[in-house]
């Protein structure tokens, strides 16, 4: 019993150095700093007439909140700006910024969504986020402004 103890903490006192001693790639950096409600990752529209912006994201990635799962999906984003753009870095940034938390399907879409809606304050979004089969079940969340 007491040498179980003793490995126990042995191991925890290795993993905490293994950790503060791994250096993190500076991408890995870039995403774990990432916020994007700063206003640098929003330019002004210049133009004034009507046009959509379509983006697809195809390697977005979270875990599932219950097992830890991973879980991938293509993330399509559609808008019409109105005086504000998002700069394509920081959308990058913003769906990888997902890759290592637990979080479900709906929850991600409605998260991608209302921070581009607040953030845009666009004329029209929309937002898809196609999930790859896990388990037999396919789930697409669909989240459209003009349905609001």
């Amino acid at each position: 019993m007491i040498v179980s103890i003793i490995l126990i903490k042995f191991i925890k006192i290795l993993a905490q150095k293994v950790i503060k001693n791994m250096e993190l790639k500076y991408g890995e950096q870039e995403i774990i700093d990432f916020d994007i409600n700063k206003e640098e990752n929003f330019w002004p529209n210049t133009n004034d007439k009507n046009y959509n912006i379509n983006i697809e994201l195809p390697e977005f990635m979270c875990k599932c909140p219950r097992s830890g799962y991973p879980d991938f999906a293509t993330i399509k984003i559609s808008y019409t700006p109105n005086k504000k753009v998002v700069e394509l870095k920081a959308i990058k940034l913003y769906i990888n910024s997902f890759m290592n938390r637990h979080v479900s399907h709906e929850n991600s879409a409605n998260e991608i969504f209302d921070s581009l809606f607040s953030n845009l304050e666009p004329r029209w979004l929309n937002v898809i986020a196609d999930f790859k089969p896990r388990g037999n079940v396919h789930t697409v969340i669909e989240i459209d402004s003009a349905k609001m």
